[in-house]
């Protein structure tokens, strides 16, 4: 069934934006898709109230891919001759090489390819800063944040792979100092990875409504939809649990069954059934899976957050994986 409504939005912690509960994803994602494709998924996304991008420059670190999803991810916005209102973008700032690769040149150059000058956006509403590698000057970081936040590159911030120490220290840092803090924390989050989301430390920031939750690689790379061997390159395995997930696939497919539901569908409801998330960042390239996706408000709707979380409980595999934000490879 086609999805005919309007996507639910949540705010994206205290002081961040009303979003939908769905993000579109980048890497790896707009690279894949030839131009008519990439124009279909971005209007269809616009159309159903969903247009809120998370886009970066993937050229650091891991990432050292000089990938070309970010002009890609421009040149649709111009094609399709979008306005500013009709979407919602979240950058990334990287740490890899900061400070080295400070924010300001950062920002000058994600916002330069997508467009900024040449009728695309000069700013984004909110930014991710990680992935979190060796000693950093958290201090710092949140100061040259709030230098950012000043200069209009956008108006509020959460973080990627961060140990809770840091990141109690940077909320410390912007409480001491009267800076913005950070108001979400991107995390790992799905039917098989909750430890870090619902565990000791991010799980007490996201139920105080000191963050809030953006889901993020709940498909595993595709595995949590069927695809159990991905081509292309997806993210760590936290844990080394892998091959348990691949297991754990049919029991996805037959509890989605039981509740007349895709495993996608499943696997988002399943996110969204925790009042902490905001919202859920996945990747399509395809209009049929962005509308399968859709799908999960209407499951959650009908089926109830309960009874999912319910017939899902055997399917946490990470229990026994350190919960504190600690980056693995």
């Amino acid at each position: 069934m086609t999805f005919t409504g309007v996507v639910p939005k949540r705010r994206l912690g205290p002081g961040g934006p009303e979003v939908p509960v769905f993000a579109l994803g980048s890497w790896n994602t707009w690279d894949r898709m030839a131009p008519p494709e990439r124009r279909a998924l971005m209007g269809r996304a616009v159309e159903v109230g969903a247009a809120f991008f998370d886009v970066a420059y993937y050229n650091m670190g891991p990432h050292a891919e000089a990938s070309r999803t970010d002009l890609l991810f421009g040149e649709t916005l111009r094609e399709l001759g979008l306005a500013r209102t009709d979407y919602q973008l979240c950058g990334k700032l990287w740490l890899w090489e900061y400070p080295e690769a400070g924010f300001a040149e950062q920002m000058r150059v994600s916002l330069d390819r997508i467009g900024a000058g040449r009728g695309g956006p000069e700013s984004f509403e909110t930014v991710v800063v990680g992935d979190f590698m060796g000693e950093i000057d958290i201090a710092q970081v949140v100061r040259d944040v709030q230098a950012e936040i000043d200069r209009g590159s956008f108006a509020s911030w959460g973080v990627n792979n961060w140990p809770a120490e840091a990141l109690q220290l940077a909320l410390d840092t912007a409480a001491a100092e009267r800076l913005t803090p950070p108001s979400f924390a991107q995390l790992k989050y799905g039917l098989v990875r909750r430890s870090m989301a619902e565990g000791e430390f991010y799980g007490g920031w996201c139920a105080d409504g000191t963050l809030a939750l953006q889901a993020s690689d709940s498909f595993e790379g595709g595995i949590l939809v069927g695809k159990l061997a991905p081509a292309r390159k997806i993210g760590a395995d936290v844990g080394g649990i892998r091959e348990r997930i691949v297991a754990a696939y049919p029991e996805v497919e037959r509890v989605a069954t039981d509740f007349g539901a895709t495993p996608a569908q499943l696997g988002l409801a399943f996110c969204l059934a925790n009042p902490a998330t905001a919202n859920v960042l996945f990747g399509a390239s395809r209009v049929a899976q962005l509308d399968d996706n859709l799908g999960a408000i209407g499951v959650l709707e009908r089926v109830g957050p309960d009874a999912i979380r319910a017939a899902t409980a055997g399917l946490w595999l990470d229990r026994d994986v350190r919960a504190d934000g600690v980056w693995a490879p």
